[in-house]
């Protein structure tokens, strides 16, 4: 009887996720006539084999994200995967539910698991989005590199393709600076930074600022100490972005038509802009990371609005909220209301403005 109450509860708390997240999204598109129905209509006539894969391998994505955490944190104490995989997908909702302000949620639910200080954990983070701002560059970089124009030839298309290839190239000579100078951080200027620092660190205002997110980013550097953790952590970055990549492809081969021709060049391309898109904001579409996908889909590879405004909600919807299928009832599960969260993460940045961090 218990462990029947216990699947009840299970599936009552994955349909009021399912019912969270249909009431989340509800407002965040602004697509003009596009509608729910037109979407529905859409992927009603998609491959769902292809989606539901797709579903699947963005929960392989926090598995490989949870991997790379543990070999940061394995020179600070004892880590342990189970724990580290289910706060990253309670960690990742808590973002979908308070968008950026939901950020720190991640370190200090981990900090608590795994009962290590939170300065550590937040110095892994840095890491952690160094590894992935650097595998973003990457995928742009190749992206452009290998982006060839489409439709008819003319000056218009030959300038596209040379400006690409040239921001590519940029791309890959800021990925590459951005790598020596975190290999001279691990090994000569580590000790230097945080003397110099200290002065700042006393300060207020945005030199306190500047002083904690550069300290910040060398105890994330101290927590690579041997090749093996270098090789592991770059292995898992590159399966991580991979699987990311393939979900990309998927998910616009399952609408077919234009999308369906896309390579995985394009696919790179595509992503590229999703991924600026979510960093500035762009306008429009109710998200960046959608604006950005639209706008390839439709500017670059020349596809139909509504195709290409179906294929960038679901990629959003995969990519961003599916985690909170099973992340919101681990919030649940380890006591966190969305209240909670909230004072959580208003605590963390008012630490942050007084400069205990």
């Amino acid at each position: 009887m218990r462990q029947s109450s216990r699947k009840i509860l299970f599936l009552l708390l994955i349909v009021l996720a399912l019912g969270f997240i249909v009431y989340r999204t509800s407002g965040s598109f602004h697509l003009g006539d596009f509608s729910g129905k037109k979407l529905l209509e859409i992927i009603r006539h998609a491959n769902h084999f292809l989606l539901l894969l797709s579903v699947a391998s963005i929960y392989a994505c926090y598995a490989l994200r949870a991997l790379r955490w543990k070999v940061f944190q394995t020179n600070l104490g004892e880590s342990h995967f189970g724990n580290i995989y289910r706060i990253t997908l309670a960690g990742f909702s808590a973002v979908f539910l308070l968008g950026r302000a939901g950020e720190p949620i991640r370190p200090i639910l981990l900090a608590r698991k795994e009962k290590l200080p939170a300065a550590s954990m937040f110095g892994i983070y840095v890491l952690e989005r160094i590894f992935d701002i650097a595998s973003m560059a990457v995928i742009a970089a190749i992206g452009l590199l290998l982006f060839q124009a489409h439709g008819p030839a003319g000056e218009s298309a030959a300038k596209l393709e040379t400006a690409a290839k040239t921001t590519g190239t940029l791309f890959a000579a800021g990925v590459l600076g951005a790598v020596g100078f975190l290999i001279y951080l691990r090994l000569h200027g580590t000790a230097l930074l945080e003397r110099r620092l200290k002065g700042w660190l006393a300060a207020h205002g945005w030199r306190g600022t500047v002083a904690r997110i550069l300290l910040g980013l060398v105890r994330g550097v101290q927590a690579i100490r041997t090749w093996k953790d270098l090789a592991l952590s770059l292995f898992y970055s590159a399966a991580h972005w991979f699987l990311v990549l393939l979900i990309y492809i998927w998910v616009s081969h399952s609408f077919g038509g234009r999308l369906g021709m896309l390579t995985m060049s394009d696919a790179m391309l595509v992503l590229a802009f999703t991924l600026v898109g979510s960093a500035v904001q762009l306008p429009g579409v109710g998200g960046g990371s959608q604006a950005g996908s639209i706008i390839a889909y439709t500017a670059i590879f020349g596809v139909e609005q509504e195709a290409a405004v179906a294929a960038a909600i679901v990629l959003w919807l995969i990519s961003f909220a599916a985690c909170s299928l099973a992340g919101i009832p681990l919030l649940i599960r380890e006591g966190f209301s969305l209240g909670k969260l909230r004072e959580m993460a208003e605590k963390e940045k008012e630490s942050e403005e007084a400069g205990n961090i």
